[in-house]
C-alpha cells in the first residue's frame, strides 16, 4: 500500500513503498502502534514531506528521531506542537537565532512557518516508542530517509543542508553536488551547544546563500502565540 504525500514526492518515492525494507517496516509499525504508545500519531509521520514538496525544498534540517514525550512529536524535526513546552535543544536553536539575526525568542516551539517557506524538517527515523529515544532506529526508516537525502542531493537548484551534530553529519556522505551549501556544527543539545553551535550563525549563512542564488531568504521569526 503506497503512502500518499500529495505532491511531487509521490512520483519521486513511488518505488520505495514496494521495496522489501519498507514492507517489513510497515509490518513492524503496525505491531508497534498496536502494542505500544508510538509518536507521532500515525497520520503525522510524513508531515514534513507533505508540507514541503521536492520542488519547493530550499533548506533541509536533518534530525535524528522524533521527540519521545507525550504530545511533542508531529512529524517535523526539532518542532513541537503549540502548547507543548519548548525542548532544550529547540530553545538553544532559538537562542542562536536571536543572536544571529536579532530576533525574539517565541513562546512556543511549532516550526511549521519554516516548512511553509521550503524548510524541510526531516528526521532520519520517523517514529519512536514513547519514553525510549532512538527505539525505532533499526526498523528501516533510515533507508528511506537516506534515499530522500540522495534525491535532494540530485536537485539542480541550490539547497542548504544544515547538519547539527555527529549523527546528522554522518549523512554528508550523500551530499556530493557542489551546487549545494552544507552548514555543520555541534548539536544544539545542552550537552554540546557550547562546543561550537552557539556562534555558528547558520540562519544568516543560509539566507546569504539563498540570496546569492536569487532565491527568497527564509523569514526565520516564529511569531508568539497569543496567550
Amino acid at each position: 500500500m503506497s503512502v500518499v504525500l500529495g505532491n511531487d514526492w509521490d512520483e519521486i518515492l513511488k518505488d520505495e513503498w514496494t521495496k522489501d525494507y519498507y514492507l517489513n517496516l510497515r509490518k513492524n509499525l503496525i505491531k508497534e502502534y498496536k502494542n505500544y504508545t508510538i509518536y507521532p500519531n500515525m497520520y503525522d509521520i510524513f508531515n514534513a514531506l507533505k508540507k514541503v514538496s521536492y520542488e519547493d525544498s530550499k533548506v533541509v534540517i536533518i534530525g535524528q528521531d522524533p521527540y519521545h514525550g507525550k504530545g511533542q512529536a508531529h512529524g517535523f524535526s526539532f518542532s513541537v506542537r503549540k502548547g507543548i513546552a519548548i525542548p532544550p535543544s529547540l530553545l538553544n536553536i532559538y537562542k542562536e537565532l536571536a543572536d544571529d539575526l536579532s530576533l525574539y525568542i517565541p513562546n512556543h516551539g511549532n516550526l511549521e512557518k519554516w516548512a511553509d517557506q521550503g524548510v524541510l524538517l526531516l528526521n532520519s527515523v520517523l517514529t519512536v516508542r514513547a519514553g525510549f529515544a532512538n527505539s525505532h532506529k533499526d526498523l528501516g526508516w533510515s533507508i528511506l530517509t537516506d534515499n530522500i537525502i540522495k534525491k535532494l542531493n540530485e536537485k539542480n537548484e541550490p539547497l542548504v543542508f544544515i547538519l547539527w551534530g555527529k549523527f546528522a553529519q554522518s549523512k554528508e556522505v550523500y551530499l556530493t553536488n557542489p551546487m549545494h551549501l552544507i552548514i555543520k556544527s555541534p548539536h544544539p543539545s545542552p550537552f554540546s551547544a557550547h562546543r561550537g553551535f552557539f556562534g555558528s550563525k547558520p540562519f544568516s549563512r543560509t539566507n546569504k546563500f539563498l540570496e546569492e542564488n536569487n532565491l527568497k531568504p527564509i523569514d526565520w521569526q516564529i511569531e508568539n502565540l497569543e496567550l
